[in-house]
């Protein structure tokens, strides 16, 4: 399942650790994600959904 927000299509980042002696390799920012009951037209589903958007209120929660 892919890493995906289904509202905003936000993915995961890719950046560098870097270590105290400064080498660098790659890794991964994965968005926070929830699965969530929401209301999607008139029936509720579940979706992945990352948190800033449940915040923001782009999602409205299944009762």
């Amino acid at each position: 399942m892919a890493k995906r927000c289904e509202i905003c299509d936000k993915g995961p980042m890719s950046g560098n650790n870097v270590s105290h002696a400064h080498n660098t390799t790659r890794r991964r920012f994965l968005p926070n994600l929830h699965n969530v009951r929401a209301v999607v037209g008139s029936n509720t589903k579940k979706i992945r959904v990352c948190s800033s958007c449940l915040r923001s209120g782009k999602v409205v929660k299944a009762a």
